[in-house]
């Protein structure tokens, strides 16, 4: 029996978003071969009333309006019957920060239930109440999470087998060994007086392969200082 494709749900109040950009290039042509599936649900489907409301006043008072909890209850549970054991994210500014070690972690199971939160977020009885992992994609706040969404199913996809043209395409590159990526050059040799380095046109596969580890080294030390002291410690561990 065939295995069942990775498999993404995104619960939210603009299924029309969908796909948007993951219906182009290497996820839009693995979606149409069928190498991983994609489902928008709509939100408002799960409300109790004619209006289809989906939100409230926060309690306690103040702006905006929250996410109820028991019409996103009832949007997750339908969802989950098709997947009952695809990891459950939120994606929230108060999230942990997304990595390139959870995307691969994500792309190697059965695929992922979104909830893209909307208005001053979600009530925070349905986290722990359906057991969602709350992501973040960085230290900003967008209107909602459907962008987000859309980013982090790109970064899963790609990695699914059959997507990308190389198989070794996804293990070097920034993050995939806790640096950022070399530099890359290709043709014209000379453009506007910069040259391509020379190392790189010299046939020494060695030595190639030692300019690009500095090269990576440099680029996180400068520009991820955060990244290279993780890098400095585990490489200490190593040497021990």
């Amino acid at each position: 029996m065939a295995e069942a494709p990775w498999r993404a749900s995104v619960l939210t109040l603009f299924p029309d978003m969908f796909p948007g950009p993951l219906g182009a290039s290497l996820a839009g042509r693995a979606l149409a071969e069928g190498l991983w599936r994609l489902e928008a649900i709509d939100i408002r489907d799960f409300a109790a009333d004619r209006h289809r409301s989906v939100d409230d006043r926060p309690a306690g008072g103040g702006p905006g309006m929250v996410m109820r909890v028991d019409v996103l209850a009832r949007a997750i549970d339908h969802a989950l019957e098709t997947g009952p054991d695809r990891p459950r994210i939120l994606l929230s500014a108060r999230g942990a920060p997304l990595t390139q070690g959870r995307v691969r972690a994500l792309a190697g199971g059965p695929g992922a239930l979104i909830v893209c939160g909307r208005f001053e977020g979600v009530d925070e009885r349905i986290v722990a109440a359906r057991s969602l992992e709350e992501i973040s994609l960085g230290d900003f706040v967008l209107s909602g999470g459907e962008v987000a969404a859309m980013a982090l199913i790109e970064a899963c996809v790609r990695l699914l087998p059959g997507v990308m043209g190389a198989a070794e395409s996804g293990a070097v590159e920034s993050f995939e060994a806790g640096l950022l990526e070399y530099p890359h050059y290709t043709r014209p040799q000379s453009f506007e007086g910069l040259e391509i380095p020379a190392v790189l046109t010299s046939g020494d596969h060695a030595a190639v392969e030692r300019w690009r580890r500095q090269e990576a080294e440099r680029a996180t030390r400068q520009r991820r200082p955060d990244l290279w002291a993780v890098h400095k410690k585990k490489a200490g561990k190593k040497a021990d």
